[in-house]
């Protein structure tokens, strides 16, 4: 088959959203990556949007299921059932036949984990799958010239995990992968206000009071927020009061795991490279980026310039886009064999 005939499909399979590129029409998919089915029938009620409106808000007949945690495949036939509901719902079932997809993922996946997500592609009728790092890709959806034998350092803080990475001359140099994150941060906020208040309050809520007043440093326009949940001492409704300040401590206490993983991938960093990231410091990319003071948290710390990507969402699928273009130059130079599995001596391609 034709280069110019192949479907070109990109995916971002995160733990809290989805997003799906197709060449020449652009994102046809972002929505969060929630499943609901009948636990009677096994059929699908819910999903994306549809279905993240009914968390919390279900009975035991409705099951919740997120097939894709921390960038691994726990469910695999709900990631088929996942992604084939998608592009069923899109009429485009047809393009997965012989396309080229490549599937974004996070640095810590293992090559088992790797071969699952594979696979769901190639049942699904695709030719040829590869796998590339999200943060390289999440770099490249920030603006960064990752072709430069210049070091940069780019820390993605996604919904399941954090991934931190150097890049230069093309590819990743190294790089660190954490599960420490946004789902991280409701879930240590949902504690505080457990521990303080003797409230049990839920998963959409813990994210709302992130959203609103979560920060890394002191802002202008500080406020309270009243959340609602359930007294774990009379088991009844219960409001409580939180602060500004009070969330910033929770976060400020989560993000000094990454700030330790950073500093030890720093310490492993070849001496040469150090020197470029002094000059041009940290890119920050991810849903993670949007916490207010995160540019001065990291800046204090490290005394470097930081740069937030300007697509944070939609970085990853932006980065895939413009790899399009390299994964043609290697096709057309034979560097991937029958399903991508043979490699042509000399790819520059890290997983295939």
């Amino acid at each position: 088959m034709k280069l110019e005939d192949r479907t070109f499909i990109a995916l971002d399979l995160g733990t809290s959203n989805i997003l799906a590129y197709v060449g020449k029409q652009g994102i046809v998919y972002d929505e969060p990556s929630i499943m609901a089915y009948d636990t009677f029938t096994n059929e699908l009620v819910a999903l994306g949007q549809e279905a993240y409106e009914m968390v919390g808000k279900t009975h035991e007949s409705i099951r919740m299921i997120v097939p894709i945690r921390d960038g691994v495949i726990t469910d695999l036939e709900a990631a088929k059932d996942l992604l084939k509901h998608i592009f069923a719902k899109l009429k485009m079932l047809n393009d997965w036949k012989n396309s080229i997809i490549l599937l974004a993922c996070p640095s810590g996946v293992t090559e088992l984990e790797r071969e699952a997500l594979k696979q769901v592609a190639y049942d699904m009728g695709a030719e040829i799958v590869l796998v590339e790092e999200e943060v390289k890709m999440a770099a490249l959806g920030a603006g960064l010239n990752i072709d430069l034998p210049r070091g940069n350092v780019v820390i993605d803080i996604g919904g399941g995990t954090t991934d931190i990475a150097i890049i230069s001359a093309g590819d990743v140099v190294i790089s660190r992968s954490v599960k420490v994150a946004g789902n991280f941060f409701d879930e240590e906020i949902k504690k505080y206000i457990r521990s303080e208040y003797n409230v049990t309050i839920g998963d959409r809520t813990a994210e709302n009071v992130k959203k609103e007043l979560g920060s890394l440093s002191k802002y202008k326009g500080e406020k309270t927020m009243s959340v609602f949940g359930r007294d774990i001492v009379s088991g009844l409704p219960k409001e409580a009061v939180i602060s500004s300040e009070e969330i910033r401590n929770v976060l400020v206490n989560s993000f000094s795991v990454i700030t330790d993983l950073l500093i030890g991938l720093m310490e492993n960093t070849p001496p040469e490279l150090a020197g470029d990231i002094i000059t041009n410091g940290f890119m920050i990319c991810g849903g993670g980026s949007k916490i207010r003071g995160i540019k001065e948290y990291f800046n204090g710390i490290f005394s470097v310039p930081c740069t937030l990507s300007p697509n944070p969402l939609t970085g990853v699928v932006e980065g895939a886009k413009g790899f399009q273009k390299i994964i043609n130059r290697r096709l057309e130079a034979g560097y991937y064999g029958k399903n991508a599995k043979d490699v042509k001596k000399g790819s520059q391609s890290k997983y295939i």
